[in-house]
């Protein structure tokens, strides 16, 4: 396996300091059949994705629009969902109003609000 760190894994553990990204082909990270059957017809060897496979969290930025759009349709969080109405919004620790940190559907977690 392949795994490399996510580069904007700074950010990523503001959000929740428990989940650990990591860029892996779909094949290599071993994704449920349901969301499998809803990827178009490509390589799962060449097509990349950003997750914590084990918390099931993946990160849109860096995932194909495809393998991200049928993780949406499955069991999967999106980043953006764990931290603001899923599991990692009640988790005690900081929350993303305290980070000053500007989520949207199209995320830059690189980018902060602050000057």
């Amino acid at each position: 396996m392949t795994a490399r760190t996510c580069p904007d894994w700074p950010e990523l553990m503001e959000l929740d300091p428990d989940l650990q990204f990591k860029h892996y082909t779909v094949a290599e990270a071993q994704l449920p059949a349901d969301a499998l059957t809803r990827i178009p017809h490509v390589s799962l060897g060449e097509v990349e994705i950003c997750c914590d496979r084990e918390k099931h969290v993946f990160n849109p930025a860096h995932t194909d629009p495809d393998v991200a759009a049928a993780l949406a349709a499955s069991h999967w969080f999106d980043v953006n969902e764990w931290a603001t109405s899923g599991p990692g919004a009640s988790q005690t620790g900081p929350s993303v109003t305290s980070l000053d940190v500007e989520i949207d559907p199209e995320i830059d977690l690189g980018t902060s609000n602050a000057a």
